[in-house]
């Protein structure tokens, strides 16, 4: 087996929809995630890879779902589930708590906030891509929320752009194993 290694300037964290609704207790989707999220140590885990990777220089894009306001997906023709239900739910709004960073993962100085990703992707309609290739960045590593939808969409995206993909799979949760 090949061992794959990683330049630190070539490589970048993509931590997908650090928030609270998703991460802290009390969060719209915590109670769907949280039995796998403590299966996999989740927090403990994405607390480890966060400070790893700055430690060593690694740099650390935040990859955030769009908040939801009351005109989101107002127009649209098709919404898919996970949109109908930010609708009704009004998960990650704009201006509340659940639409906050989760404290221990809050976008640091040097951190790169990307454009809000409307579905699944975080490279899709985002800036996400532009700004990896400015920082001349060939590995993405990705970790976050939730790993059969944003997560794996925006590593599949990655891959189809040509990038190298990383996914850490105790970094990541959904609602069921």
């Amino acid at each position: 087996m090949k061992v794959q290694s990683y330049q630190r300037e070539k490589t970048a964290l993509l931590f997908i929809d650090p928030y609270n609704d998703f991460l802290s207790e009390g969060g719209k989707i915590w109670p769907r995630v949280k039995e796998v999220a403590e299966a996999n140590h989740l927090l403990d885990n994405l607390r480890a890879i966060v400070s790893a990777v700055r430690k060593i220089g690694i740099q650390v894009f935040i990859v955030p779902h769009k908040r939801w306001e009351a005109t989101d997906y107002k127009y649209w023709k098709h919404p898919n589930p996970t949109q109908l239900g930010i609708m009704e739910r009004h998960t990650f709004a704009k201006g509340t708590w659940g639409g906050e960073w989760h404290p221990d993962f809050a976008p640091q100085e040097g951190d790169i906030i990307v454009k809000e990703h409307w579905a699944q992707s975080g490279f899709a309609n985002t800036d996400l891509d532009m700004l990896l290739k400015q920082k001349e960045i060939t590995h993405v590593i990705a970790i976050g929320l939730l790993a059969n939808t944003c997560v794996e969409s925006s590593a599949r995206f990655a891959m189809e752009l040509g990038y190298h993909v990383t996914l850490i799979k105790d970094a990541t949760a959904a609602f069921s194993q």
